[in-house]
């Protein structure tokens, strides 16, 4: 129990890590700094999908012989589908932009920045939740190590993550205090949904496959839509592509070794 709880919670910790840099750092962070940023934590998300999750997933129905993909390319469309649906009914605004998405609101940029970092943040706790659940049921492929080696790497990237959404707070005429808050408070959707999620598969862990490739789904999600296009667009977009490669890799190694 000490093990799943400490490992629920690591993830925010590189979000309030990151955060803080807006006590160190100019009022505007750097394109170049924040394309490569984004594109290491495309990589990373990626990477985390593919290995922790959907492979797992997999393997879990290798019984099923050829039909053993099933419940992964299910559960892979429906974590699209739901990033969508969250997606167009929350108003939110995107960093760098000036164009609302979502229903109108009247809420402040500062409120709709938020909103758009916690849909963001909101897959990455359930791929944590769900690892952790298929590591405590000792489920095949799913290992504690190979749950921490998600946590940490998610974690990893939450460092420049909690920076990117910092920065563009404080831009925005909010204190360094609040916009260091703000980044954190960010963060939370992430244990909450990691425990959710545990608390579900326990409940039904015939269906952990399903839930492995949903969380998997709901990442890419958020990497097709929001990140590599923000990290793509204008100058630096190599820098970003190096980013990816980076960070890809890097939870590759930690997955692999720590698995």
């Amino acid at each position: 129990m000490t093990s799943l709880a400490v490992g629920l919670f690591i993830p925010l910790l590189g979000t309030m890590l990151g955060s803080a840099f807006v006590f160190f750092m100019k009022d505007e962070m750097s394109p170049r700094l924040q394309k490569t940023l984004l594109g290491f934590a495309s990589g990373v998300m990626v990477a985390a999908s593919v290995w922790s999750l959907l492979i797992p997933a997999i393997d879990m129905e290798a019984k099923a012989g050829p039909w053993a993909v099933a419940p992964a390319a299910v559960g892979f469309l429906l974590g699209m589908a739901f990033l969508l649906f969250i997606d167009e009914l929350t108003p939110h605004l995107h960093i760098g932009t000036n164009t609302p998405e979502g229903p109108r609101s009247k809420l402040s940029r500062t409120a709709m920045l938020a909103l758009a970092v916690t849909i963001h943040n909101l897959p990455e706790g359930m791929a944590v939740g769900v690892v952790f659940a298929g590591a405590e049921q000792g489920m095949a492929g799913i290992s504690l190590a190979s749950a921490v080696a998600v946590s940490l790497g998610i974690a990893i990237q939450n460092v420049p993550e909690g920076a990117i959404i910092s920065m563009p707070m404080r831009a925005e005429g909010n204190s360094k205090w609040s916009s260091f808050l703000l980044g954190c408070i960010s963060g939370m959707v992430e244990p909450i949904g990691a425990l959710l999620v545990v608390l579900l598969a326990s409940m039904m862990t015939p269906v952990l496959p399903y839930m492995l490739a949903f969380a998997a789904g709901a990442m890419f999600y958020v990497v097709v839509e929001e990140l590599i296009p923000e990290a793509s667009e204008g100058k630096h977009s190599n820098l970003s592509t190096i980013g990816f490669a980076i960070g890809f890799v890097l939870m590759m190694v930690l997955d692999v070794v720590m698995g």
